[in-house]
């Protein structure tokens, strides 16, 4: 059973007083492609109540705490749709190696001999810093022990989406498909009125997840109404290795399954055709693109524009730092634009306001929160980011949103809230001890690099 243990109140205080939020420029993303000046952002308690002028918030709330931030610019938090946060750890391990080399021979042998509860905790800590520094407030992740991911980002205020990992062989955190998916509806009941964690399925491929399991995935996944969150023909060698073990095409054998809906999160989709563009479409499954992992790891590209032809809605994902290596949602949507571009032979494919949805409403919609996350909209929580305008790289400024996504840098996120709490200030954590943070981060880089490196067998 789940440690109850783990359930406990976050230590970050919910804001009392109301807040107002003025920044020199906001981008709400909805309603779109607007830009606005002179506003005003007022929260209470956890939830955006009004975005209206500043001379009618300052008036109408004198007694407030104002936030007033002339040389920025006010955007919605971004969201990381997918990530394995604790493989922070892991981060330049094993690099230049294809996919199947990278897992069989390095990654799956690592963690057999390492991970457990501690190297959850500190991975994710460390994750939770590098993303709130560069102004994500949400996270998908998926990896072992979701449970301590859970407890991890409820201590520092952040909100996540939790995947309950699930395959067909042993790891160090279930014996088999079976218990994988005991533990991980455990652990979805044990968090299940904590307003910072959500819960996703987790079936780590479909060649590493048989017929029988994917079925109750999807079964439990509809009847409880969550996402399913799982790698969907990342690289090539998937294409051919569902052919010889199922004798169909993976998104064909998703189909028959019961999978190809609205609440599956599809990650990656390097190898996509004209027919699966209209069956992703017709079925309502959420991309999520993860450009820099499947550079690294040449698998591919994910065809974006032609997937937004079809209005099919693509998030972004850094994937885990030990494949990407960094958790850098803005760089990310950076390479998504320009990869975009280029695979298309069109600079007109994914503008600057279409990569920005990508980090935010897009995001939310993938969820299933679009109506609480991914814009600054009153009834909405209060996820937002705030950034410098005034570094070398975004001056002169023409468009704000083009140079967001074309020439800002993370480091100038000065500010960061989730649920209307304050977690990052002028640069600064408020609630997270980065020194005992990057402390533990090297121990655990000096306990992988004595121990025995891979020979080469495959762990599985």
């Amino acid at each position: 059973m789940i440690n109850p243990d783990l359930r406990y109140n976050m230590p970050v205080e919910s804001p009392n007083r109301c807040c107002v939020v003025v920044p020199g420029l906001l981008v709400p993303v909805r309603p779109r492609v607007q830009v606005l000046e002179d506003m005003a952002v007022v929260i209470e308690g956890e939830k955006i109540t009004e975005v209206i002028p500043r001379s009618e918030a300052r008036r109408r709330h004198a007694d407030a705490d104002f936030v007033d931030l002339p040389g920025h610019v006010l955007l919605p938090g971004f969201i990381n749709m997918h990530t394995h946060s604790a493989m922070t750890l892991l981060r330049g391990y094993a690099d230049d190696l294809d996919l199947q080399t990278w897992l069989n021979r390095y990654i799956w042998p690592v963690e057999k001999k390492f991970i457990g509860p501690e190297f959850i905790n500190d991975g994710t800590d460390l994750a939770i810093a590098e993303m709130l520094r560069g102004g994500t407030t949400c996270f998908n992740d998926f990896y072992f022990f979701p449970e301590i991911t859970a407890k991890t980002a409820i201590r520092a205020g952040m909100r996540a989406s939790i995947g309950l990992p699930i395959l067909d062989f042993p790891t160090v955190w279930a014996g088999n498909a079976d218990e994988y998916l005991e533990k991980g509806l455990e652990v979805s009941a044990c968090w299940e009125d904590e307003p910072l964690i959500s819960i996703a399925l987790a079936p780590h491929s479909p060649y590493s997840v048989d017929d029988r399991t994917l079925t109750r995935v999807a079964d439990y996944s509809r009847s409880l109404d969550i996402p399913v969150h799982m790698h969907v023909l990342e690289s090539s060698w998937e294409v051919g290795e569902s052919q010889r073990s199922h004798g169909k095409p993976t998104l064909g054998r998703l189909a028959d399954l019961g999978l190809l809906n609205r609440r599956l999160l599809a990650v990656h989709m390097t190898q996509l055709d004209d027919v699966d563009l209209v069956t992703l479409s017709d079925a309502g499954v959420n991309v999520i693109h993860c450009p820099e992992s499947n550079l690294k790891l040449g698998n591919g590209f994910c065809p974006v524009s032609r997937l937004l032809d079809h209005n099919i809605n693509v998030s972004l994902g850094t994937d885990g730092a030990a494949s990407n290596n960094d958790l850098d949602l803005l760089a990310e949507c950076r390479i998504a634009t320009l990869l975009a571009k280029g695979v298309a032979s069109d600079p007109r494919v994914l503008n600057a306001f279409q990569a920005l949805e990508m980090l935010t409403i897009n995001a939310a919609k993938a969820l299933g929160r679009a109506s609480e996350l991914g814009s600054i909209e009153a009834g909405k929580l209060a996820d937002m980011c705030a950034l410098r305008l005034d570094a070398l790289c975004t001056t002169p400024m023409y468009d704000v949103v083009s140079q967001l996504i074309y020439s800002a840098a993370s480091r100038q996120v000065s500010h960061v809230w989730v649920s209307g709490r304050l977690l990052l200030e002028d640069g600064e954590f408020l609630h997270m001890d980065i020194a005992h943070i990057t402390d533990r981060a090297r121990r655990w880089a000096s306990r992988i690099s004595s121990g025995t490196r891979p020979t080469g067998v495959q762990v599985l």
